[in-house]
């Protein structure tokens, strides 16, 4: 549980808004033809249909669609925060509902809360992960002030605690235990998502190997078809580049 130990110093890892910090706007053609719509199955729409993905992110929309959006993004990352009040009406509502396009969300962890985040984030399960989401980052701002008013020694004693109890201390802090209960996972279901450590390991894996194949300059940033949209960090960008592929 090397990685998971390297999480707990506070805002420690890749850096917040700097996902575009190379050469163009994007990367995909200007010329690609427009995709069309594909109906969700009867009695269902695009917007409700969530998966888990091989990867280990979460994929809202047609699980086919042509044009797939990933984004790895930071829950306590405030243009991330910024992405999701300006784009996810609009990505979710003009794009993904029309099947044309998928959006998968992977969680880059920056710090040990970012992990308890997305540990309780995920606990419901599918149906309201993205619900949870918007919600942490509506939160996002109470939870900063209260993690960097904590002082130094509470991380320094952090560092000796078992993995699972370093989780399970930030989402204390950070009041995510209530959060949650509130939105209907009880307590001990979020305490034992925190102490599952193989699905920590598997957050950290899935970021170590995000790192190699990229590598990944900062949050959010973007995947289009698998390729990274360069200079990319806010809804008018992607937007952009989604209409460039077709959508």
């Amino acid at each position: 549980m090397r990685s998971t130990l390297a999480l707990v110093a506070l805002f420690a890892l890749a850096a917040c808004g700097e996902g575009g910090n190379t050469t163009s706007v994007n990367n995909v053609s200007a010329s690609a033809e427009k995709v069309a719509a594909v109906p969700a199955p009867a009695g269902t729409t695009w917007v409700e249909t969530v998966t888990r993905t091989p990867e280990g992110g979460w994929l809202m929309g047609n699980p086919a669609a042509p044009i797939k959006l990933v984004e790895f993004g930071s829950r306590t990352c405030h243009v991330c925060r910024e992405f999701d009040e300006q784009g996810y009406q609009p990505l979710t509502a003009n794009y993904v509902a029309t099947g044309k396009v998928s959006y998968e969300f992977r969680d880059f962890l920056r710090n040990g809360a970012d992990l308890s985040a997305a540990l309780v984030g995920g606990c419901g399960g599918p149906g309201p992960f993205f619900t949870l989401l918007n919600q942490m980052y509506a939160d996002q701002n109470r939870v900063l002030d209260v993690l960097q008013k904590l002082p130094q020694s509470y991380y320094e004693q952090l560092g000796g605690l078992p993995p699972a109890q370093q989780t399970q201390r930030f989402a204390e802090a950070a009041g995510y235990l209530d959060f949650v209960k509130q939105r209907g996972i009880p307590e001990a279901q979020a305490r034992a998502c925190l102490a599952d450590t193989k699905a920590a390991e598997a957050l950290t894996k899935m970021n170590e190997k995000a790192n190699n194949d990229y590598p990944i300059p900062g949050t959010p940033t973007f995947l289009l078809n698998g390729k990274m949209l360069e200079n990319t960090v806010n809804w008018r960008q992607v937007e952009t580049a989604l209409k460039a592929a077709g959508a």
